[in-house]
């Protein structure tokens, strides 16, 4: 299937206005396959050009086509395009019917059957260009057009869309006719959903998952709802334009790829975001933000659509920042700011220092194709995109941004928009230069650097502030004191604003008295940039870390230790210390996930030589156990979000099964909690790489939980025993494709293949596992190249041996990119994993294991 040049779509789009899109859907024709019928009203410009052009669609089956009632050669369709030539100015009509493939790769029509009950659905992800896997169209953003959707569902089945919809007395269901929208916001979700229908200023609202999940959403219904009201009502009240569609569902379905998709009308969420188990409130915000970030794309990204690909972060950026800011403002979640800084911005700047790095808004030119854009949707266009425009509020003011957003809702309503037009509107709403802003912060790629330093002089004290890099900086600095009645605590002095020229250079300020014991260089997280501390400042974090009051200001210590641990100018082992100190006094649930996430992987994993790996899992259980002593008992019920993040991080760093298997039997972690199908999954998996786990205990435990959680955590589990026949077992599944799947060698779905893929790979079991790293760099690109980018996407992410730290994985991965041929979504994590590689490398080099006493 041929990638969408920007080229021909530019040109299409000066050739053809499309007008509407009848679409009907027949979902009661097997297991595999579905009938399509469309119709397509669009007009031909009146140009003096050729008016040749090409309709996408990929079918199963082509059985007829007309154009305007004449019939067309069904055999003309060649790599999914059919040309149409000899187009006459004026009105003309399209129809299509075909047989499409169900996926199960989580593009197109997913289809999905639970194993919980049997029960089967199916829903749409059209996202780039996936619209032809399900119905003909002109797939391109800018060739908006209303859709009007009918389908044919199986008895008991209900039919989502993005309009309301209806059933008939034939049993046929019919969807209210959207307005404009482009072709990929298309969406339907069917199955014998499991519902909660309510209303809210005036429209409906729905909430719907598959019917094994009612329980865990009627147990969050009431949360869900709320912040779902919250939020619409805090959009009205900063944007001028109101909703601009009849009703607002959201479903959560299985096996899905991304977080949620934005389709206007229909959110689709990933369905773990319906939760079985425990989990903790950074979770529970997290999946608010997700939220915010999905009903803010209704008026950025649904109601104004970017016109090319190149514009995604016009998207994602504001959705991203929106969402954070706007669940904080609504909600009882006021921390989103927090974990954005220790999750959220490490993917934006590990991205940003990556050969693939590129600007928060490319040029035209660097997104030629739809395959190029797709592997844009990175920590670049949401994490630095968002935090991007958290500095262009800092620095023109929120009352500015807000005016610059709704004039450009305005100008551009059910319409599309290019960077160029909404940075028009942002300068129309105030005085600053945004321009120039845009061309610092937006085209251009790569992380800058603030190093503060700290001088006594005769009457004061002066800070200078180094900047490397090319952007503007508004920033804020925190100085903050010793704590004289107690030691390992820090009072702030002052917060000043500091504004950092975008040349490079040097910042100086001068102040009276005595230097402060710390001081902290984009106190509050405003700016997107590495800092560094003066070397006083950094003994003071190191010592009093815990000891700083407010979370976001510990968040950016502890970012710039993780970035220092990367770059080699701290030892991972002195990384392990400050958690080891700090951790067992941090009250914030996202900091002591963050820190041990790192800590475990790629720290443990991959940037410690082996050696010194066992040592490092002890001082992380060490942790573990110090935060569930500290949240033992009934006094500490407040606590328990991150009690459960405590036995989670022991449960990955055990290092022999003992305690793991005790829990187990006795179905509690003692003191609580309870072993939930989670944390036994957790635990189970753990027991299989330690190989303290058979085959028929990973069974049993799948007939005890038959969900698809449930076979997920099961496919993970036996991949990860460290047995020759298992292994090659787990090996053979992911890398079946169509042309050697047999009746007992299916294609795993989406979900399935992350799960064995994650299962595969585990630093203990490296003599057993080393063929493995060959095979894998020779055979992936056959598999990505056949099951196309969503396979490509995880098996670069999942399946790649990232704990074989080794000049030899680094020179089997060039070797593959520069002979293996692979694919652009392939090539892609095969460069970010491999640059990964080479860092972990140049930190082991910087700080060898050190010799046995």
């Amino acid at each position: 299937m041929p990638a969408l040049q920007r080229d021909e779509a530019q040109t299409r789009a000066q050739i053809i206005d499309v007008q509407s899109y009848d679409i009907d859907l027949d979902l009661t024709q097997g297991e595999d396959v579905f009938g399509s019928r469309t119709v397509i009203h669009f007009r031909v410009r009146d140009t003096e050009g050729s008016s040749d052009t090409f309709v996408e669609i990929k079918p199963a089956a082509l059985h007829t086509v007309t154009l305007d009632g004449s019939p067309l050669d069904p055999a003309l369709l060649a790599d999914n395009r059919l040309p149409l030539t000899g187009l006459a100015p004026g009105g003309h009509e399209l129809r299509f019917d075909a047989t499409m493939r169900y996926s199960r790769t989580g593009e197109g029509l997913h289809r999905f059957t639970d194993p919980a009950d049997g029960e089967t659905y199916a829903y749409t992800q059209l996202f780039m260009e996936d619209v032809q896997r399900v119905f003909a169209a002109f797939d391109q953003p800018d060739l908006k057009a209303v859709f009007r959707l009918t389908a044919t569902a199986p008895d008991g089945w209900t039919v989502l869309a993005n309009g309301t919809t209806t059933q008939g007395d034939d049993g046929r269901w019919t969807a209210a006719p959207t307005p404009l929208i482009s072709t990929y916001l298309v969406a339907v979700a069917a199955g014998p959903w499991h519902s909660v229908r309510t209303e809210h200023a005036g429209l409906p609202f729905g909430l719907h998952c598959r019917r094994s999940l009612a329980p865990a959403l009627d147990a969050d219904t009431d949360e869900i709802l709320d912040i779902t009201r919250r939020c619409f009502d805090r959009y009205h009240q900063l944007f001028d334009e109101p909703y601009p569609f009849d009703s607002y569902d959201q479903a959560f379905v299985p096996e899905f790829n991304a977080g949620a998709m934005e389709n206007p009308g229909l959110v689709t969420f990933r369905d773990e975001f319906l939760y079985r188990s425990a989990v903790t409130d950074t979770e529970r915000q997290i999946r608010g933000m997700v939220i915010a970030h999905e009903m803010a794309h209704m008026w950025f990204g649904d109601l104004v659509t970017l016109q090319w690909w190149d514009d995604i972060w016009l998207n994602e950026s504001f959705a991203e920042y929106m969402g954070y800011q706007v669940l904080s403002e609504a909600t009882h979640f006021t921390g989103t700011w927090t974990e954005f800084a220790v999750f959220r911005k490490g993917w934006g700047y590990d991205a940003d220092q990556r050969p693939s790095t590129h600007p928060v808004a490319p040029r035209a030119e660097d997104v030629p194709d739809t395959a190029s854009a797709l592997l844009n949707f990175d920590g670049i266009s949401y994490s630095k995109g968002a935090s991007a425009l958290r500095q262009l509020v800092a620095w023109m003011g929120e009352k500015d941004f807000l005016a610059g957003i709704n004039d450009h809702f305005a100008r551009h309503r059910f319409g599309n928009a290019t960077l160029a037009d909404f940075i028009d509107s942002l300068a129309r709403a105030g005085d600053r230069d945004v321009h120039t802003w845009a061309a610092r912060w937006l085209r251009t790629s790569g992380t800058d650097t603030l190093t503060a330093s700290v001088d006594d002089r005769p009457d004061g004290w002066e800070l200078t502030v180094e900047h490397h890099g090319s952007r503007p900086h508004r920033i804020a600095v925190g100085l903050y004191d010793q704590d004289l009645a107690d030691p390992a605590g820090l009072t702030p002095r002052d917060r000043l604003e500091l504004d950092i020229p975008e040349k490079e250079g040097h910042t100086r300020r001068t102040f009276p008295g005595a230097a402060p014991a710390l001081v902290l260089l984009n106190d509050s997280d405003l700016s997107y940039t590495k800092v560094r501390f003066d070397a006083a400042s950094w003994q003071t974090a190191a010592r009093a870390l815990s000891g700083i009051p407010d979370p976001l200001s510990r968040a950016v210590v502890w970012n710039t230790a993780r970035d220092m641990v990367r770059d080699g100018e701290l030892p991972p082992t002195a990384y392990l210390e400050a958690a080891r100190a700090h951790l067992p006094h941090e009250p914030d649930v996202a900091i002591v996930r963050s820190v041990l996430t790192f800590a475990r992987t790629p720290l443990t994993d991959c940037y410690l030589p082996a050696a010194e790996r066992p040592a490092a899992l002890a001082t992380l259980t060490a942790i573990s156990r110090d935060l569930l002593r500290r949240t033992e008992g009934p006094e500490h019920g407040a606590e328990a979000g991150l009690r459960l993040t405590a036995v989670r991080a022991l449960i990955a760093g055990a290092r022999t099964p003992d305690t793991l298997q005790e829990w187990l039997d006795d179905g509690s972690v003692p003191g609580g909690p309870a072993l939930d199908p989670e944390l036994r999954w957790h635990i189970l998996g753990r027991l299989a790489v330690l190989g303290a786990l058979t085959p028929d205990r990973i069974d049993a435990e799948l007939a005890r939980d038959p969900s698809a959680a449930g076979h997920e955590g099961a496919a993970r589990c036996h991949a990860a025993l460290p047995d020759p026949a298992g292994k090659q077992a787990a090996w053979e599944a992911l890398f079946t494709t169509e042309a050697t799947a047999t009746g007992d060698k299916a294609l795993l779905s989406n979900h399935l293949f992350t799960a064995t893929a994650t299962g595969f790979w585990a630093p203990e079991q490296h003599d057993l596992l080393r063929p493995y790293v060959s095979r894998y760099f020779a055979e992936v690109p056959a598999l990505a190249a056949e099951r196309g980018p969503a396979l490509a996407e995880a098996a670069g992410r999942h399946a790649f041996p990232s704990t074989f730290v080794e000049p030899e994985t680094l020179r089997l991965g060039r070797s593959c990119l520069a002979t293996g041929d692979p694919t652009p979504a392939l090539r892609r994590k095969l460069v970010d994993q491999l640059d990964d590689l080479e860092r972990a490398l140049r930190v082991r080099s910087a700080h060898p294991a050190q010799p046995a006493d």
